[in-house]
């Protein structure tokens, strides 16, 4: 999509600075970027913004990380601590709509640029604030990570084998991306709101909470019975039997997942044992709960003598619920993932090189989402915008750059 398909999206005309660092707040206005906003990257002069750093480098210096997460928007350098970067910072609030942050609880507010100072500079401003704890209570003013979230939102207790050491869930970012989609949540409702009222708000979003969120009945069951849910490894039986990840004969995995009675017969049909569907032996979920191991033994025998490929086209078969799990190689070759599009190749001139990156979700039907150009360089778009959105001369900005300013 070329820069003028992107004035039709329906984020067009909504500006956004992002003023924070790596992912979590970052990865909101990425979103809103695909969608049509102008998104403004601020980044200190020295260095920028450290996810320039995170990953695997390419020879223009910035990584793959970088050159993926921060598509769509303009690099802009201003340096906070100087009394004239915070001027022209304000002057950019008060021609924006959104501005996101992931500092540390209280930092603006010492730079002179809290939401009380940047609300009453603009009043229409949606400001969408990330941090590990919150805006408020006892822990507002630690340190927040996402590994640090996963453990404390309660979903890496949950990671790993019984009894063993607690593992990452999945990515070590998990949690920064989901804050960064309930961010994103807040920062459209807000949004929303201010189309009504013509008020802006900020959004106060915790890593923790994003990640606590979604632990389904984690806090009812412990509320209501004191149960505290213990690592169950890849299979998960609460609920649902079988239900977990099975080896295969060649090496492989799958995830097979058998919620209800009718499921697990079509399991037993793509082993050709239907009799373990029978009411006599594992037809009803409580029995096969109740048995839960040796209805496993079962399923993990049945996959360890064939190869992945032929158990997953005897459960398709059936419309058994299975899947491969997938490594990135697996996926790159997946016939889904190319129907759908879900990788979308960049050229890249300044590296000499074809990037392929993950596609905008989700997909609209008449406004889909566009990546225009990869991650920028530090400072590409400094003049640009400070000559076009504040009307800056040359002479101005040259001075500022001679005082390292921006």
């Amino acid at each position: 999509m070329s820069k003028k398909d992107a004035s039709v999206l329906p984020l067009a005309g909504i500006r956004v600075i992002d003023v924070a660092t790596v992912i979590a707040a970052p990865y909101c206005a990425t979103l809103l970027g695909e969608f049509g906003a102008d998104v403004l990257k601020v980044e200190h002069p020295l260095g920028g913004d450290a996810l320039r750093r995170f990953g695997t480098p390419t020879i223009r210096g910035d990584t793959l990380t970088w050159l993926s997460e921060a598509r769509n928007k303009k690099s802009v350098t201003i340096d906070l601590h100087r009394p004239e970067g915070v001027a022209i910072f304000k002057q950019l609030v008060a021609g924006s709509d959104v501005l996101c942050e992931n500092f540390r609880t209280g930092t603006l507010e010492r730079w002179g640029l809290g939401w009380e100072v940047l609300h009453k500079l603009n009043p229409r401003l949606i400001m969408l604030r990330v941090t590990g704890y919150g805006q408020t209570g006892p822990y507002s003013d630690r340190p927040g990570f996402a590994r640090v979230a996963h453990a404390v939102g309660g979903i890496a207790y949950l990671a790993g084998m019984p009894r063993g050491t607690p593992v990452t869930p999945g990515s070590t970012t998990l949690g920064d991306y989901m804050t960064g989609l309930y961010g994103c949540i807040g920062v459209l409702m807000a949004l929303r709101h201010r189309d009504r009222t013509g008020q802006g708000q900020y959004v106060d979003a915790a890593l923790y909470e994003s990640v606590f969120r979604c632990t389904d009945e984690l806090a009812p069951a412990y509320g209501m019975y004191g149960v505290v849910r213990e690592r169950h490894g890849p299979s998960h039986n609460d609920f649902a039997c079988p239900h977990g990840h099975f080896p295969t004969r060649d090496g492989g995995w799958v995830a097979i997942s058998c919620a209800t009675d009718k499921l697990f017969a079509r399991l037993a049909q793509a082993m050709e044992r239907p009799e373990l569907a029978s009411s006599s032996i594992y037809g009803d979920q409580k029995t096969r709960l109740e048995h839960r191991h040796d209805v496993n033994e079962i399923v993990r025998d049945w996959c360890g003598s064939l190869t992945r490929e032929q158990v997953l086209e005897r459960c398709y078969a059936t419309g058994t619920p299975a899947a491969p799990l997938n490594n990135i190689a697996d996926i790159f070759g997946d016939r889904q993932v190319h129907a759908r599009r879900n990788l979308i190749a960049i050229d890249e001139p300044e590296i000499g090189e074809t990037v392929i990156v993950p596609a905008t979700v989700p997909k609209l039907s008449e406004t889909p989402g566009s990546i225009r150009h990869l991650g920028p360089k530090l400072g590409e778009h400094t003049n640009e915008v400070l000559r076009d959105l504040l009307g800056m001369d040359e002479a101005t900005i040259a001075d500022l750059h001679a005082k390292r300013v921006i």
